[in-house]
């Protein structure tokens, strides 16, 4: 990437009026958006102490990683705070396809004065660190060991990163960040709902400065975001239908927690089943094409009864088994 953004933060925001949390700090930002700064979601609803612990991070250049359960919104809420900050915010996610290779660079075939040249092409880590960037590590203990590696080198705030490709020391920009999102805190996965998770090198757990846990919203936080995001519910009857569709999600989350069902409500989810209720004049059929198809044939039997449980009737055999 060749993108150099030769920018600082230039204006002070207070964190009461920006994140709607009682604080008297205020916060270095941008004053100006970029293509790299996410679109800003008017309606997201910041938990305070993820907040705080990211907003942290901004300010005081403190490596933040955010844990919690699938579908809490942890890499959206890292994104939505750069947002309001105009802080450039890049997201890798750190699957089993991420190589050493694509995080550091690799020899690139170019064209230059009409001859093939072979050329050093920096990966998104080398120009990450050189640029005003907060960079987000998604699934953050999904990472391949050489990989981990890699990222132990700048998980020092003043730490330099050497690149053996072309033998240069690169420094850390003044206004570079580095947040991650996991599963896990590190251990691996005890609980058998992550497979595919690794238990991080403890050298490396500890060059994270702060670890913060970001849990499912409330009834009536997440009742909140779906009926700003979808009028025609914000009615008596509407919220009503809304209430049973979050307390469904809520059931599948426990269940989820439990062992008992392997696919999850996240609070996106009930916002598309909210949608397609709608599209579809029917919440039965909604809740088939939204959630149900994506489960285990051997699970629609436990989850069907969660529907039953909180809408006191029974999914179509139709929609069951289909």
């Amino acid at each position: 990437m060749n993108n150099d953004l030769n920018i600082v933060p230039n204006i002070k925001l207070s964190v009461k009026q920006t994140f709607g949390i009682d604080s008297d700090l205020e916060i270095e930002a941008f004053e100006k958006k970029n293509e790299f700064v996410p679109e800003i979601d008017k309606n997201y609803k910041f938990d305070k102490d993820t907040t705080i612990a990211i907003l942290s991070g901004f300010s005081f250049n403190k490596r933040v990683l955010v844990q919690g359960y699938h579908g809490t919104g942890k890499s959206t809420h890292i994104e939505q705070i750069a947002a309001r900050l105009n802080w450039p915010c890049i997201r890798v996610n750190l699957d089993s396809h991420i190589s050493r290779i694509d995080l550091i660079g690799k020899d690139a075939i170019k064209l230059k004065d009409g001859k093939q040249i072979t050329e050093f092409q920096e990966g998104i880590l080398p120009w990450s660190i050189q640029n005003p960037v907060a960079l987000v590590f998604d699934e953050y203990d999904a990472g391949r060991p050489d990989v981990m590696f890699v990222i132990q080198r700048i998980l020092e705030s003043e730490g330099n990163f050497t690149l053996l490709d072309k033998n240069k020391v690169i420094k850390q920009n003044k206004y570079f960040r580095l947040f991650a999102t996991s599963n896990t805190v590190g251990l691996g996965d005890t609980s058998g709902l992550y497979h595919g998770t690794q238990q991080i090198n403890q050298g490396q757990m500890d060059r994270w400065n702060i670890v913060t846990t970001l849990n499912y919203l409330s009834l009536e936080k997440e009742m909140e975001i779906i009926l700003a995001k979808n009028n025609s519910y914000n009615n008596t009857e509407g919220k009503e239908k809304i209430s049973n569709m979050i307390k469904v999600a809520s059931l599948t989350r426990k269940g989820f927690i439990a062992g008992d069902i392997s696919t999850v409500m996240s609070p996106r989810t009930v916002l598309h089943w909210a949608d397609n209720a709608v599209i579809f004049a029917n919440i039965g059929y909604a809740f088939r094409v939204t959630f149900l198809n994506k489960c285990d044939d051997t699970e629609k039997s436990i989850i069907s009864e969660y529907y039953q449980r909180c809408f006191g009737e029974d999914l179509p055999e139709a929609l069951i088994n289909s």
